[in-house]
């Protein structure tokens, strides 16, 4: 079982390694890319829907549904955080090259991957066309993360998982 974990271990730094030393004009566009994760852009662009939705649409509902799946995985990231601890990349590793804010919170899960998951994916199920564009954007906000340094690639396919079964978990329940 050890054996096991050390493997997982090296291969999530060697993977993170391989895309953490990127650099020219594809690092620019990953620090905008990520803020497509962030907090301002997630909760203006709900606010945003909300506002255009008529009352009593799949757009509205579609929204609510993202809105409770977001809330519901920042509060079980946040713990997953407290419980885990694990130190950030540029924390605990040797040449780490780091672009952007030097978070202090830990590691696992990647918030901004729980969080683009758990409303893109809502959007994807009511409105299935979305899936070529959505998709994408989840997958470049989680490969930003570790491509500025900020989370091991298990960080950001954690969160994926997380905002993707949270997502479910509400379209199911509202």
């Amino acid at each position: 079982m050890e054996k096991t974990r050390a493997r997982m271990h090296d291969f999530d730094e060697n993977l993170f390694y391989r895309f953490n030393c990127r650099e020219g004009q594809l690092l620019t566009s990953f620090h905008m890319i990520t803020h497509l994760g962030g907090a301002r852009c997630i909760v203006g662009s709900m606010l945003f829907l909300l506002l255009l939705a008529a009352p009593d649409t799949l757009l509205k509902k579609t929204v609510w549904v993202s809105a409770a799946s977001l809330l519901i995985s920042h509060i079980i990231a946040a713990i997953i955080k407290r419980v885990v601890k694990r130190v950030r990349p540029y924390m605990s590793l040797p040449d780490v090259k780091l672009y952007g804010y030097a978070f202090q919170d830990h590691s696992f899960p990647s918030g901004h991957t729980t969080a683009i998951f758990s409303i893109t994916v809502p959007f994807i199920i009511h409105y299935p066309l979305l899936i070529w564009i959505l998709l994408p954007a989840s997958l470049l906000v989680a490969l930003s993360r570790v491509v500025l340094g900020v989370h091991y690639p298990s960080d950001v396919l954690a969160g994926g998982i997380l905002g993707t079964a949270t997502a479910l978990w509400a379209l199911l329940a509202f």
